[in-house]
């Protein structure tokens, strides 16, 4: 990887240039500070406190090898119920590592349990079952941020605590044109119908236990999710063409995915890793090339974000890289639970096919605050399209009674070689961005004009734009 950054780097740092003085806008009508140095080691500080909170969770020394519960690395025979049983052995015994050794696995939903440590050896495959059966009886989960019943996520963990997936295997989701991403559009069947039918019972407070979906709909699962699970590990394995989002830790606490790679740029809304309505989250060293956003911070939608209103925080990304996608860094567009305490620091992407590297999505409807987002050494080689986007009318929505609010971003020593925008901020009437400080950027190569409108505190400190400044 470009970047080599170690925990112990920042839990060493105390305020690493991450701005320089204090800089002034002038509204029409008031003088605003925008956050300067010392709030900024502050925010450090606290990354550096939640990364000695987090920790990943030990298990016992003990191996559970699924071939002696009868799985068979021909990637024909169904290993579901071999590795079912290997995990239900090692949870009973109280905890250790289900072992997948070398070879290629056939299976359909693989459920983790507490003190489970599901560990892909160095050539080992788990082959997921294309067949959406596979995948029944329906479980407790989210779609699109609302809460519903339906197809299990391939991997997925309800309510456990002490769980992993771990190794150098890969999860292979095996979804392609044909299977799954199928479902986004073009004639009917398609998911289109259920996910309008789904909105329509979040916003009318039907109760989860009567939103079931599962079979004879189309809303596909994620490739790992898990679901209010405390001490979590994702370490080392490959992830490729998920169904839909690949990696989704919801409403978990003490979560640590690092050195993982994702490997699904081809699919729909098939994004990387997606922590959603989660607290004290560690994302270190991955590597992410997706069809959609690459890193995510979502917390709910609309009614149903309203109605389990729990925020994502406490976030710290460092040196991860990044490929094709929609967005590097993406927060929302489900932002309705709030986003805040997020730390991104010394990540490098670049693609021509990366349509932007930091984007910020919400509207009217989603609502939410978003506050307290601190950006450090971002490298953005070649972008598609631009490299910082904050808009608050996602999806061409700009009434609604949930205005988001957006406030205290400092985006520090973000560079970019080569995007046609450097950046686009757009509040709404009324409704501003606010407190925006961009320090120490430099972005080269663009070819459009930046848009801002409806942003207050607007921060522009050492800012270069194609070799001139353009500070305020």
């Amino acid at each position: 990887m470009a970047y080599q950054f170690r925990r112990r780097d920042l839990l060493a740092a105390t305020g690493l240039a991450l701005a320089a003085g204090t800089s002034t806008i002038i509204r029409p009508q008031a003088a605003m500070a925008v956050p300067g140095q010392a709030n900024a080691d502050r925010a450090w500080n606290e990354a550096a406190h939640i990364l000695r909170r987090v920790q990943p969770p030990t298990f016992p020394n003990r191996d559970f090898d699924i071939t002696a519960f009868g799985a068979v690395a021909d990637g024909v025979t169904d290993c579901t119920a071999a590795i079912r049983s290997a995990i239900s052995a090692c949870h009973d015994a109280g905890g250790g590592r289900v072992m997948v050794p070398a070879g290629t696995y056939s299976t359909g939903a693989v459920h983790l349990l507490s003190d489970v440590n599901l560990h892909l050896a160095a050539g080992a495959t788990l082959a997921f079952s294309r067949d959406p059966a596979a995948y029944l009886p329906v479980v407790y989960t989210r779609y699109e941020g609302i809460e519903l019943w339906n197809y299990s996520a391939l991997v997925y963990a309800y309510g456990a605590r002490n769980v992993a997936i771990t190794g150098s295997g890969v999860l292979d989701g095996r979804a392609d044109a044909e299977h799954w991403w199928d479902w986004t559009g073009g004639p009917p069947p398609n998911e289109g119908p259920d996910k309008t039918t789904l909105a329509s019972m979040a916003a009318d407070g039907v109760p989860v236990a009567e939103r079931v979906f599962g079979e004879g709909h189309y809303l596909r699962p994620n490739l790992i999710q898990l679901y209010s699970c405390q001490n979590v590990l994702i370490e080392g394995v490959t992830v490729r063409d998920s169904p839909m989002w690949n990696i989704h830790p919801v409403l978990c606490q003490n979560v640590t995915i690092r050195s993982v790679t994702v490997d699904s740029p081809r699919g729909p809304n098939n994004d990387g890793i997606d922590p959603e309505s989660c607290t004290d989250v560690v994302i270190q060293d991955c590597r992410i090339s997706t069809g959609d956003d690459c890193i995510a911070l979502k917390a709910g939608k609309d009614a149903d974000g309203r109605r389990v209103n729990v925020p994502c925080q406490n976030v710290v990304v460092l040196g991860c890289e990044m490929a094709d996608g929609n967005g590097g860094v993406t927060f929302g567009s489900e932002t309705t639970g709030g986003i805040r305490n997020i730390f991104v620091r010394d990540c490098r992407m670049s693609s021509p096919r990366l349509k932007r590297a930091i984007r910020l999505k919400s509207n009217p409807q989603r609502g939410g605050t978003i506050e307290k987002i601190y950006i450090h050494r971002v490298n953005i080689g070649v972008g598609r399209d631009v490299a910082v986007e904050m808009v608050l009318n996602y999806a061409n929505v700009t009434t609604g009674d949930y205005h988001p609010d957006v406030h205290d971003i400092v985006l520090s020593q973000v560079t970019a070689a080569s995007t046609p925008q450097a950046f686009t901020l757009l509040g709404n009437d009324g409704h501003p961005l606010r407190d925006i400080r961009l320090h120490a950027c430099r972005f080269d190569g663009v070819t459009r004009p930046n848009l801002v409108r409806d942003v207050d505190g607007l921060a522009l400190d050492q800012v270069w734009v194609n070799g001139s400044r353009i500070d305020t």
